[in-house]
């Protein structure tokens, strides 16, 4: 099994969280790079791009819930 190595830096947000729109933005163009670097990863060693895209927008949704599960019990 092959691990990522080089996964890069994230830059910190400029934006508050209480500025939503601009924060989440900020957010997106942060993660973008090492999002496609990661299906460019799946790609080449051998799964189809959607399928890949798919299971990572799977995986996110589980993050989601795991957060609001433990925001609810603390």
């Amino acid at each position: 099994m092959n691990a990522m190595t080089d996964t890069g830096s994230i830059p910190a947000p400029t934006h508050s969280p209480s500025e939503f729109l601009a924060y989440e933005t900020e957010c997106r163009s942060a993660l973008k790079p090492l999002l496609t670097g990661l299906l460019d990863m799946a790609v080449s060693a051998g799964w189809n791009r959607r399928t890949a895209a798919s299971a990572l927008m799977y995986l996110a949704a589980q993050q989601v819930s795991a957060a609001s599960e433990t925001s609810m019990i603390g």
